[in-house]
């Protein structure tokens, strides 16, 4: 009778565990459903400028940006501000050339930084403040770092992340997106970004999911015995 009772409360506070994590996975994939995956990813925030490259006799031939740059693995022509660069890779790291000169110009300034924003930047808001990132923010996930940040004063707290060695916009944030983050986090119960951590999660979930059938099968058995027995 004792254990009976034990038993009982155990299961029941069990199924409330259950039952909270249960309601957030709920919650958290309504919200999923509801917000278009295209808004989250912040399509409409920033969109990259079209490029327009055309044959040029002025531009330094890639061969001598080898011999000014060895150890080169890649070369790539774009336009960055309406002037033409050459992003070279040299193994991981990336430069921005001078496409006629063939000087360096990255890592891009501040003001550079902040023309990018403009040319890129379809949202409503004005800019707040501009900051060099050295130590990678959550919502850029494993973006290597430093980034150039900037900020904006609307409704949904915009921010764009530009690379300063290759200009590239790397990454659109907005609250909505960071909701999402939030929830995604309870939908899958990543509440730690630690594998360990994780890993001690998922067993704990097992484990209470597993006691939660055991003491659910041992409380009906119970039952049926009780009934026989009167």
């Amino acid at each position: 009778m004792q254990l009976a009772f034990w038993v009982r409360r155990a299961h029941k506070w069990i199924g409330l565990v259950i039952g909270v994590q249960a309601l957030l996975w709920m919650i958290s994939g309504l919200y999923m459903v509801v917000v278009p995956l295209e808004v989250i990813h912040g399509d409409h925030l920033a969109h990259v400028p079209s490029e327009h490259l055309v044959a040029s006799a002025a531009r330094i031939p890639q061969a001598k940006l080898h011999d000014i740059y060895p150890g080169i693995t890649s070369i790539r022509l774009k336009v960055l501000l309406e002037k033409e660069v050459y992003e070279i890779r040299q193994d991981k790291k990336i430069s921005l050339v001078d496409a006629v000169t063939g000087k360096t110009i990255s890592p891009i300034d501040r003001e550079t930084v902040l023309a990018l924003a403009d040319a890129a930047y379809a949202g409503e808001g004005n800019v707040r403040g501009i900051e060099w990132v050295t130590k990678a923010p959550s919502e850029v996930g494993a973006r290597p770092v430093p980034l150039w940040a900037v900020h904006y004063d609307d409704a949904g707290k915009d921010t764009l992340y530009f690379s300063p060695f290759s200009g590239d916009l790397v990454a659109r944030r907005h609250e909505l997106w960071r909701w999402f983050d939030f929830l995604w986090m309870f939908h899958i119960m990543d509440y730690e970004e630690r594998e360990n951590v994780n890993n001690t999660l998922l067993r704990v979930a097992s484990i209470t999911g597993l006691a939660f059938a055991l003491s659910g099968a041992w409380l009906l058995f119970y039952s049926f015995q009780r009934r026989r027995q009167a």
